[in-house]
């Protein structure tokens, strides 16, 4: 029987032999002396608290020291090790390939730890946010725990700014120092370089006065948590406002769903105006059966299909290093395709793989916080410290992460034992049979590892462990989740109603605008007019007797404005939120703090 072979044609995305190479080589090396030699030294250089360039590079290094040392003092005890012992003759190559090995090593531990996380929390993430009360119950959730963030930041600033106000009235303008205090004051906010301005007494000598005065390691201090304190306090306020406006948006969701008119109604409307074209086409009965209906859905199965990638993912995880019969899923499309030559289906295959692969490695990545050390913040409100150390473990993971799928698809002849042609990838990693406990022990074995960790990710277990450390964890049947989302709920309602009285503060004064200021303006003109010029010679006599009638006319007008614009406020009013306002400010009777300025210095002869 004879058996139709297929034509191997030429690709046209095909890549000439040789640069491959050439490009993973750069690529490799260049994560490498990424990894671990230069985001190191630039994660203690955003770090410091230097006022110079000199003095932060010099904190750097000697922060770094011991991190190079280390690295330093294991590889030269093995040399060491290596020149002693007379069985072992190891080559440039062969100690190029134990590095490569040990880099790959403390990769491929990290990558499973988080892979096992992403492959049950993402697919988790789309079916919950189906959930539109789930939803609404985790971000009132957050707003609970973000307002206790939000009031230790602000806490944590206005000591360090006490700090820095007792060193700026310490060091004057002649002092060797100033300029390290200038430089401090600039980093802190505007409020509070104002106050410090109007205190300051520029021209006191510092030398008149014994005092104790702070030394420059001490500034360098107070300097590094100047910097802390008001990028965690910016990222907060932030954070709260984004919260807010995803809370209400919600609320509006749940709302709309029951509406009959199949219009989705917004009760604050967005600040920035929208594109004419997405208001075009995303009406608001495109956006009520998007939300409402369609969304949900979309989730659903969204979510299932992720879910049968994961199941996918795992079993050939488990199953990789077989292959007589082949078991690992990935191996088997890839081999379906290399027998009819599909150079395309090979292509997308190997790319929705790895895609779906990284989706799931770097997304956990995001979703680390270690307390306020290391926490990537949206918009905007990562510190850059949380980037470079971001940035570390994306160059530390690239490499495991190309090596493991090469594994899931037997395209790696150390795991599948085939006399195949190397990849471009494999042949820079070089042999691993000098290290078998490792070829054959640790990359084939410890993979199967994330079997335990999506079973441990499924049950919520690392959640409860640092709910019971105390770090409350939003869970459905915890009694302290309940009572943070009570918290939460009522937080909201009150940021709500501020919102709702500022938007009908704004509304009527811009309805008393429009219906009085034409009007006063239009009389006035009348009178200007209208005067008759025989009684020019008496306007000198009856100056005072018209001013006294139009002022008493325009302070029982503003009277009457004040009585229109005045009403009943909750028990939870801020007096604060209204001081701003023009029209209470000009009445001259009354403002929100409870105080009377009929007797003001500015309004005592105004009926005069």
């Amino acid at each position: 029987m004879l058996v139709r072979q297929h034509p191997c044609f030429k690709p046209w995305s095909y890549i000439p032999d040789g640069i491959m190479p050439i490009f993973w080589r750069v690529v490799y090396w260049t994560s490498q002396f990424l990894t671990w030699i230069l985001l190191p030294f630039m994660q203690s250089y955003a770090r410091s608290g230097g006022f110079s360039i000199t003095g932060k590079i010099k904190t750097a290094l000697i922060e770094n020291a011991i991190y190079y040392g280390t690295y330093l003092l294991i590889f030269g005890a093995f040399l060491i090790y290596v020149a002693v012992n007379p069985h072992l003759h190891l080559e440039w190559n062969q100690l190029q390939t134990i590095g490569i090995a040990a880099a790959n090593t403390w990769g491929l531990f990290l990558l499973v730890l988080l892979l096992g996380y992403g492959l049950v929390e993402i697919p988790r993430s789309y079916w919950n946010g189906a959930k539109r009360g789930y939803l609404l119950m985790k971000t009132y959730f957050k707003a609970a725990k973000l307002m206790t963030e939000k009031a230790d930041a602000e806490e944590t600033l206005e000591d360090v700014m006490e700090e820095v106000r007792k060193v700026n009235e310490s060091i004057k303008y002649n002092h060797p120092l100033r300029k390290c205090v200038d430089t401090i004051l600039k980093k802190c906010p505007i409020e509070y370089q104002e106050k410090m301005g109007r205190n300051m007494d520029d021209y006191e000598d510092f030398d008149e006065k014994h005092n104790t005065y702070p030394s420059e390691k001490s500034l360098v201090k107070l300097h590094k948590q100047v910097i802390y304190s008001v990028q965690r306090h910016r990222r907060t306020q932030v954070q709260w406002q984004i919260l807010l406006e995803q809370a209400f948006y919600l609320e509006d969701v749940a709302k709309n769903e029951t509406s009959a008119t199949c219009q989705f109604v917004h009760t604050f409307q967005s600040p920035e105006p929208e594109n004419r074209f997405i208001q075009y086409f995303y009406n608001p009965t495109v956006e009520w059966y998007w939300e409402c209906l369609l969304r949900p859905w979309f989730y659903r199965v969204l979510a299932v299909v992720l879910s049968i990638f994961s199941v996918i993912v795992v079993w050939s995880e488990c199953t990789f290093f077989s292959t007589t019969p082949v078991l690992s899923l990935f191996a088997v499309f890839i081999q379906l395709a290399e027998k009819t030559y599909n150079y395309i289906y090979i292509e997308i295959a190997c790319f929705l793989s790895i895609f779906f692969l990284s989706i799931c490695v770097y997304s956990t990545v995001f979703r680390i916080r270690v307390f306020n050390y290391y926490y990537l913040a949206s918009h905007h409100q990562t510190d850059a410290y949380s980037l470079l150390f971001s940035g570390m473990l994306f160059c530390r993971l690239t490499p495991p992460l190309c090596l493991n799928f090469l594994g899931l698809t037997h395209m790696d002849s150390s795991i599948s034992h085939q006399n195949t042609q190397p990849t471009a990838y494999t042949s820079i990693m070089g042999s691993m049979k000098v290290l078998s406990f490792i070829a054959d022990g640790f990359y084939i074995y410890y993979p199967m590892l994330v079997v335990i960790l999506c079973i441990a990710t499924y049950f919520s277990l690392g959640t409860r462990c640092l709910n019971l450390l105390g770090f409350q964890q939003f869970m459905g049947d915890n009694d302290m989740t309940s009572d943070l989302v009570d918290e939460g709920k009522e937080l909201i309602r009150r940021e709500k109603r501020k919102r709702q009285r500022q938007e009908e503060g704004e509304s009527r004064r811009r309805e008393w605008k429009e219906r009085y200021g034409h009007s006063r303006e239009d009389s006035t003109r009348n009178r200007n007019v209208h005067i008759d010029p025989k009684e020019s010679n008496f306007s000198d006599i009856s100056t005072n007797r018209s001013a006294s009638k139009y002022t008493r006319a325009n302070n029982r007008t503003e009277r009457d404005r004040i009585e229109l614009l005045q009403d009943a406020e909750p028990l939870d009013f801020n007096a604060e939120t209204f001081t701003d306002d023009p029209l209470e400010s000009e009445s001259g009777r009354y403002q929100p703090g409870g105080r009377y300025l009929s007797m003001s210095r500015s309004r005592i002869f105004d009926d005069v």
